[in-house]
């Protein structure tokens, strides 16, 4: 099975053996590519590359590394990366669904989305509350340059 990041996805995350484990409003598959794998057919999907998604939001945000990605620009459809995105434990969520999140230990925290799902995921409390402020940024930006302010 091929998936591409639509309106209705929570998160994907790594699995085995080059899988992913990708949740949905109320659904849960596992696809037959990596997470980094899933972006970037995303991204073509949607009429852009992957490298050239994580461009523009380095130039918006001014940031380097970890960039959130606007996967599809019409519904400001943003996933954030818990780590570098070639990094096996790479866990891609979706702003837009996202409720709350809560600090595990250390080196976890769990995400909790708007209908009730929880996952949890290998980057601590602040490394996530990092990513969500550059996505919620991003996310601030583009609506604005949308409506001409």
């Amino acid at each position: 099975m091929k998936y591409e990041i639509s309106k209705g996805t929570l998160a994907v995350l790594p699995n085995e053996k080059n899988t992913s484990l990708v949740y949905e409003d109320t659904e849960r598959y596992v696809v037959d590519q990596t997470p980094f794998e899933i972006m970037e057919a995303s991204c073509l999907y949607f009429g852009s590359s992957y490298k050239g998604r994580k461009e523009g939001a380095k130039n918006v945000l001014g940031a380097e590394y970890k960039v959130p990605i606007i996967v599809d620009d019409t519904d400001n459809l943003i996933v954030f990366p818990t780590t570098s995105p070639l990094s096996a434990d790479c866990v891609w969520i979706s702003l837009k669904h996202l409720k709350s999140y809560e600090k595990v230990d250390a080196n976890n925290t769990k995400v909790i989305f708007n209908n009730g799902k929880e996952i949890i995921v290998p980057s601590s409390y602040r490394s996530i509350e990092n990513q969500i402020s550059r996505a919620s940024r991003l996310d601030f930006v583009m609506r604005s340059r949308k409506k001409g302010l």
